[in-house]
């Protein structure tokens, strides 16, 4: 309960922003990228299950020279939009080609891409593979990391230890992924404790380190320590006090209900949000919370002012802000604004208004929606047809959930990383046993093709009867 209350601000004691720096300090010194025509060329591809590698070797066969600052440029860039499996093929292409030269600083970011993209076992190989010259503590903290966004609490507090006798823990990030642990398994009653051992090493926090700690007062209704803990934070010079932590606090304060208070760090998150910040994001989300469609439609209007063209990440903050207020219209014609300039076709974005359409009981017009869209030529991710199942199944139109189900098993293959929420399976599942007994077996083979099905759980889950009861299936259809 703790993590799923977790702000999308500090989501990232999964993926921790503080540490992120620290594996990227190397490389960000550097002034602005110098071969922009190559980034041009891998940016498009938007596609994960699309190789940059074509494009970086025939960057080369054309003649053209790659600077290995440049090539590390590429993959902070990659890595800061999230996309990893592309980031890890250009740290790869790099590394064969410097074999030998890489810097504990390019085998820290590797390992922790190697983490996101292909598993901690993978990564822990990574690391031991390594020559005693490279674990040093930038490596040793990026598989820290890696055990911390993967919860492997008594892997992450041997090595936090061992740290620690290394001498490996005289800085902030080896601190920050502890207090991350006790975020992520739920006990934030002990990140304050961290916090104030830190001081008595003598360890400054940095702004990451007191906003894990702000979180866990705010996650815990502590809303009093939580502003003395600010209060604090504004009275160190060497420390920001960034639009990312006001948006912490108001976040808190609007999930007690406070709204004036809520108000008043809104206020302060917008005077320090920069110019292309995904700041406004966050307070788009948070004035939706607040439902303050007025400020809602006035930030998104000055975002667009300030930027040309917005980011996919952008329009679905939007189309999930006005699909909370109640806009579906507005929604309707925004997806339209974002068809017409969009270079790839995410289907992320259209998915925030299906769910739109059926959180408000219209699971037969996110249909319509959706097959509209595959008779243009495009072919959705299975999430587009689980979240659609998923309304019929609030609708208790077993049939048409069950149709719907089967389309997104079939298009599994094309996101590897999607896993079928287990109570709108088990649902589902209950009414084909009784309903299409002679279609079980082929349901459960094709349950059986998606990697690490949790199997397990549906057994325990096939209880429940199918009598429309559905609590909080919607919410679970997030737009992961």
């Amino acid at each position: 309960m703790a993590l799923r209350s977790f702000f999308n601000v500090l989501k990232s004691c999964r993926n921790p922003r503080g540490i992120d720096t620290f594996l990227m300090k190397s490389y960000s010194a550097y002034g602005r990228f110098v071969k922009k025509d190559l980034f041009s060329r891998i940016s498009p591809i938007g596609d994960p299950n699309q190789s940059v590698v074509p494009v970086l070797d025939k960057w080369v066969e054309e003649g053209n020279k790659v600077k290995g600052l440049d090539i590390k440029r590429i993959i902070r860039d990659l890595r800061s939009r999230r996309r990893y499996i592309h980031a890890l093929q250009v740290s790869e292409w790099m590394s064969s080609k410097t074999e030998g030269l890489s810097m504990p600083a390019d085998h820290a970011l590797k390992l922790d891409l190697i983490g996101k993209v292909q598993g901690l076992d993978v990564a822990e190989n990574y690391f031991n593979s390594l020559r005693d010259q490279d674990k040093v503590e930038k490596t040793y903290g990026a598989l820290l990391n890696c055990y911390v966004r993967e919860c492997a609490t008594d892997k992450s507090l041997s090595l936090l230890q061992k740290m620690k006798v290394m001498g490996y823990a005289l800085t902030s990030l080896t601190y920050n992924c502890e207090m991350c642990l006790y975020t992520n398994i739920g006990q934030l009653e002990k990140v304050p404790h961290v916090l104030s051992e830190m001081k008595e090493a003598n360890i400054s926090p940095n702004s990451f380190s007191y906003r894990i700690c702000l979180n866990s007062y705010g996650v815990r209704s502590d809303l009093d320590n939580m502003e003395d803990l600010l209060k604090e934070m504004e009275r160190l010079q060497h420390v920001a006090v960034d639009w990312s932590t006001y948006a912490v606090v108001a976040n808190h304060f609007i999930k007690a209900g406070i709204k004036e208070k809520a108000l008043i760090y809104l206020r302060k998150c917008e005077e320090n949000v920069q110019r292309d910040s995904p700041g406004y994001n966050h307070l788009i989300s948070l004035y939706a919370n607040l439902g303050n469609n007025k400020e809602v439609k006035r930030l998104w209007a000055l975002r667009k002012a300030n930027r040309k063209r917005q980011s996919n990440k952008d329009y679905i903050t939007m189309l999930g802000s006005l699909v909370k207020l109640g806009e579906i219209e507005e929604g309707e014609k925004l997806l339209l604004e974002w068809e017409a300039s969009c270079g790839f076709y995410d289907f992320h974005v259209p998915n925030t208004l299906l769910i739109g359409y059926c959180r408000k009981g219209w699971p037969e017009k996110a249909e319509q929606m959706l097959r509209g869209i595959i008779k243009q030529g495009k072919t959705p991710i299975p999430n587009s047809w689980s979240i659609v199942a998923a309304g019929y199944v609030d609708k208790d139109n077993m049939e048409k959930a069950f149709e719907c189900m089967k389309e997104a098993l079939a298009l599994q293959s094309q996101s590897k990383a999607w896993r079928p929420k287990n109570q709108v399976v088990s649902i589902i599942l209950n009414w084909v046993k009784v309903n299409r007994a002679s279609e079980v077996e082929s349901f459960l083979s094709s349950l059986n093709t998606v990697p690490c099905f949790d199997q397990k759980a549906i057994n325990l889950q096939e209880t429940v009867s199918a009598d429309g009861f559905n609590e909080d299936i919607m919410q679970e259809e997030n737009l992961q």
